[in-house]
């Protein structure tokens, strides 16, 4: 729907319904299934609940509490995934998303949970509406979860790299926390340097935990458009 202007308020539920509903097609009995973290994951939850009452018998872990709580809601049994070494099928959205299939991720917070989800995964699936597919990614805000005990540090180092730095908030006085009980710095990568070498730079830093730039671990994509879902996988090395 448009309005004057040429504003587009489409509703975007829709296509990540549709993102979701392909991706979960691709389960099957017996697997174990990392589940992510944003509200078209919420829409994956949905549809494998509904696969499980139909008979499938699957066994799930979850990247965040609220995806634990929200899949349990749903009627599935989370697993500790301290207990996990290997997911078969990891399902997630991203925040955006690129041709090659690098994205940033961490609005939610999630990041350093679901990268690790994501790694331990055979075959790591992002979903997505069409607003999230980008011909190239921003430079930032790209979340960085960091060590209460080196936020000041950690903040100065990134601030050397020329890069910009704000400490993500819940409120005016409280300071938004992770479920690992970090803090999130959203950051901006300086012009000069691209996102890849930017994520070695941080990833160097004492005290960085983890950040959500995806560079390698996503291997499809599910990018629903309007009534037309596509699936685009990772393109083979140059």
């Amino acid at each position: 729907m448009r309005v004057d202007g040429g504003m587009d308020l489409r509703d975007y539920d829709d296509e990540k319904r549709a993102a979701a509903q392909a991706a979960v097609a691709e389960v099957a009995d017996g697997m174990t299934v990392g589940l992510g973290t944003g509200s078209t994951v919420a829409f994956a939850i949905a549809a494998l609940a509904r696969r499980c009452r139909e008979g499938l018998s699957v066994r799930v872990v979850a990247t965040s509490l609220r995806t634990e709580y929200a899949a349990n809601a749903a009627g599935i049994e989370v697993m500790d995934f301290s207990t996990v070494s290997r997911v078969d099928l990891a399902i997630d959205g991203v925040d955006q998303i690129d041709p090659g299939l690098r994205a940033i991720k961490g609005a939610g917070g999630a990041m350093l949970r679901e990268k690790i989800v994501a790694q331990a995964a055979v075959r790591m699936i992002a979903i997505c509406d069409s607003s999230k597919y980008v011909p190239h990614l921003p430079r930032g805000p790209l979340p960085v979860e960091v060590m209460p005990f080196a936020q000041a540090f950690v903040t100065g180092r990134i601030k050397s790299l020329g890069a910009g730095v704000n400490l993500r908030m819940l409120g005016v006085n409280e300071l938004y926390r992770t479920d690992q009980g970090n803090l999130v710095l959203d950051c901006t990568a300086p012009a000069e340097v691209s996102l890849d070498v930017f994520a070695m730079q941080l990833q160097a830093i004492p005290g960085v935990m983890g950040h959500g730039f995806f560079e390698s671990e996503i291997d499809a994509l599910y990018l629903a458009e309007g009534e037309r879902v596509r699936l685009l996988e990772r393109p083979a090395p140059a």
